[in-house]
């Protein structure tokens, strides 16, 4: 291989993440609501930042189209909790890959079809990020790296190579600009997959400028969860080069029959052995294998372009080839990239903002951004989807949505979603039944990615979402059908017969939770056994609440609490998912009354909830109070509201706003969660949170810009638009004084779903001092 350029003076210090530029510096148009998107926000899965294992926000900065099935992004390891392929602080890139996921953990999954432009010899292994040049990843400019709305650029030091991405909705597309070279060349890694490997792929040379093929990935190749998550799907790509390619060929490792293929074994030496001695096979039309990669090898001019698209479609080869013709016709990179951009502006632009810094409308149109790409389409361009049964469906009424973190975003990403994107959330209710059906489980998955039931995380979130949807007159799917698989539901995954999980806080409270949603879906159904069931089983959270140490505890079998730790119930773990009891026990949403009673009375649990946020480290990094880094806590600053004393729900918003979210790559105090994190942004920086989803309320709060208008769909809403005004609002003037709805005086602390889909404005008198607007 070519001599490599070094990176000298390279820095791993915290400069590293300072902000960067938002938009290519020939699009500065700040009309342009794109402009203010940082995809490099959250770009990290770094430990020690975080101050916790979880990481930071594990966001990817490539390119993708608003909830499309293509992200075209930068990979930059194999191997540990990498979920979105990249991390800011790695100092090598090796490929870019067609398909990410964003901001989750455990150990993630796609990372499929890795593209890399080399010079020199051909390797067949990425190297490592320590020992890159052992393979075909590269060193970059960490100052050439650039990030936008639909964009992606960096430069290749070790091959002095531009690269730029680009995606529209099932495709995506890369610009490599070359040196002069008579040994030019574009690498596809089929077998890479985050997370693990794809363990049978596929390839055709279709002519001298064409590939196509496939990648399956299953649980042997670990992945999801590796492999625990049972994520299993077929990746298709049918794939063009803008220049004819001189000559190609196929490298393919010998992985043995007998080896096993997740994550700590793709990442042995052993393994990455097998594959720097990957036989190499010139010229050759089709080949299937365990391990493969292609290559295309090109004469280059000084500045040549060479362009790479391909659509991507996880039902069959022919729907890759139509998803890429319907989307892009030649190889007009920059057209295409406008296009993207159009797309972004048009979904951005459901929310509008004015007031606040210009740092705040970044930070707030990065979170809108980062909620807007999950649920993700994965149903074709023609309709088709592969469904639960592993066969080939067509979509009628809805389009087919997966990546559902369900025990994240129920919380706060869905409910944003029914206000700006009905539409979307009526697909995914619809996608989660006709996986219960097809799968023949018949019943609502927690966590699903790609039709697998992974069974990630706790609780019956799906019920939330669908009741959620329901109340708010989202209902475009079978509902005796969804209500049949909910109630199956909550009968597979519950509590005993004594109201509570044995061992376990944060799966009896969520459970409680979901039956009061059952109830109330029971009982817009008229099915009023059912409706009376789950109100008594909603209400069995106390049976888990020890009177004596004066909080909740988990019981075992027998009904006997569980020795209290040396830390009491700030113990994470403690019969807690994620979380301690400090921090799970305030989830009673669906009975407020019951649990302050419950608690000791208002002044205790005013006191008791004052004191959590009061010793709540400042950057609200992971930490044993008010874990703004984590879902369980989500909802607790909109509490005061509850109790009388929404001054300090206005307080304790704007501080989280302001001390938890910034426009950085360390912007993000805990892992995205697949929109979750942002969508808690979107809403409290708009001044308006659920707190119990399902219940059609929403939370007035302090509001971070000065105006912001959602703009309301005509199919589910009856008003055009809902504005939400905050007067002489500024970083001092944090506190309600008074509030008129519609041009009437509105005392009220909260807002219901339906005054807000009427449309209208809600004009809020804002002060520096805490009044007693709100307080009845």
């Amino acid at each position: 291989m070519n001599s490599r350029l070094s990176l000298l003076g390279l820095s791993l210090s915290l400069s590293l993440f300072s902000c960067h530029t938002v938009e290519k510096e020939a699009e500065a148009d700040e009309r342009l609501l794109s402009s203010y998107v940082n995809p490099f926000v959250g770009a990290s899965t770094n430990t020690e930042l975080a101050g916790a294992s979880h990481g930071l926000g594990k966001t990817f900065p490539g390119a993708t189209a608003p909830f499309g099935m293509v992200q075209v992004s930068p990979n930059t390891i194999t191997g540990g909790d990498n979920g979105p392929g990249y991390s800011y602080e790695h100092t090598t890139i090796e490929g870019f890959a067609f398909t990410q996921m964003s901001g989750i953990g455990w150990y993630g999954d796609l990372g499929n079809f890795l593209v890399m432009p080399t010079i020199g010899n051909l390797h067949t292994f990425a190297g490592t990020e320590d020992k890159p040049e052992e393979g075909y990843r590269s060193r970059y400019d960490k100052s050439t790296e650039k990030a936008s709305a639909g964009y992606y650029s960096v430069f290749l030091s070790d091959y002095k190579i531009q690269a730029e991405a680009t995606a529209l909705p099932h495709s995506g597309m890369l610009r490599f600009t070359f040196p002069e070279s008579k040994e030019a060349r574009i690498q596809v890694d089929l077998a890479r997959r985050v997370g693990g490997t794809s363990t049978l792929q596929s390839i055709e040379v279709v002519n001298d400028h064409t590939i196509k093929g496939w990648m399956q990935c299953t649980p042997d190749g670990g992945g999801w969860g590796n492999g625990d998550g049972k994520a299993d799907y077929t990746v298709y790509f049918y794939a063009q080069f803008s220049k004819p390619f001189s000559s190609h060929g196929v490298w393919s490792a010998d992985i043995p029959d007998d080896w096993k293929r997740k994550r700590e074994d793709v990442c042995s030496e052993r393994y990455r052995e097998a594959i720097r001695e990957a036989a190499i096979h010139p010229s050759v039309s089709a080949f299937e294998g365990k391990h493969l990669g292609f290559y295309a090898n090109f004469e280059t001019q000084l500045d040549e372009e060479i362009l790479l698209k391909s659509g991507i479609s996880y039902t069959s080869l022919k729907n890759a080839e139509e998803n890429l013709a319907a989307e892009m016709k030649g190889f007009d990179f920059d057209r295409t990239y406008a296009e993207c951009a159009r797309l972004w502006n048009d979904e951005l632009a459901k929310v509008s903002i004015e007031g606040g810094t210009d740092e705040e409308k970044r930070i707030f149109y990065t979170a809108l951004y980062h909620t807007l790409i999950d649920p993700r389409l994965c149903s074709d361009i023609n309709g088709e989807y592969t469904g639960a049964d592993k066969k080939i469906h067509q979509t009628g009424k809805f389009r087919k949505r997966t990546i559902f973190s369900g025990w994240d975003v129920f919380r706060s990403q869905m409910p944003l979603q029914t206000i700006i994107n009905p539409e979307m959330v009526n697909d995914l209710v619809n996608s989660l039944v006709e996986i219960a059906d097809q799968s023949g489980n018949e019943y609502l998955e927690r966590w699903e990615l790609l039709n697998a039931y992974s069974g990630c995380m706790v609780g019956n979130p799906a019920i939330s979402v669908l009741c959620d949807a329901y109340q708010k007159g989202i209902r475009g799917y079978d509902v005796e059908k969804a209500y049949r698989y909910a109630l199956n539901t909550s009968r597979r995954f519950g509590n005993n017969a004594d109201g509570y999980t044995p061992g376990n806080i944060s799966c009896t409270l969520e459970y409680d939770y979901t039956d009061w949603c059952m109830a109330r879906l029971a009982g817009w159904l008229g099915k009023e056994s059912d409706r009376a069931y789950f109100d008594k089983r909603a209400l069995s959270y106390a049976t888990i609440f020890d009177s004596e140490s004066g909080w909740f505890r988990p019981r075992d079998e027998k009904g006997v609490f569980s020795s209290l730790p040396e830390k009491g119930r700030l113990q994470e773990g403690y019969g807690c998912v994620e979380s301690n009891p400090y921090q799970q026990g305030w989830f009673v949403p669906h009975d407020i009354e019951g649990m302050v009673r419950l608690m000791g009375g208002r002044e205790k649990v005013l006191a008791d909830l004052t004191d959590m946020l009061e010793k709540t480290p400042g950057d609200y990094l992971w930490n044993d109070y008010y874990n703004h880094a984590n879902e369980p806590v989500h909802h607790v600053p909109f509490l005061f509201n509850r109790l009388g004393v929404p001054s300090l729900t206005q307080k304790w918003t704007r501080d989280i706003c302001r001390n938890a979210y910034h426009n950085k790559v360390t912007g993000l105090v805990g892992n995205e969660d697949v929109g979750q994190m942002s969508a808690w942004c979107v809403l409290a920086a708009a001044g308006i949170h659920p707190v119990c989803p399902g219940d059609g309320r929403y939370e007035i709060t302090s509001p971070v810009f000065d105006r912001v208008e959602f703009r309301l769909d005509p199919a589910y809403a009856t008003g055009g638009s809902f504005v939400i005004e905050a007067r002489d609002n500024s970083p001092e003037n944090i506190y309600i004084q008074s509030a008129t709805l519609n041009g009437k005086k509105y005392d009220k602390c909260y807002l219901m779903h339906a005054d807000l889909a009427g449309g209208g404005n809600l004009i809020l008198q804002m002060g520096a001092k805490p009044s007693d607007w709100g307080k009845d």
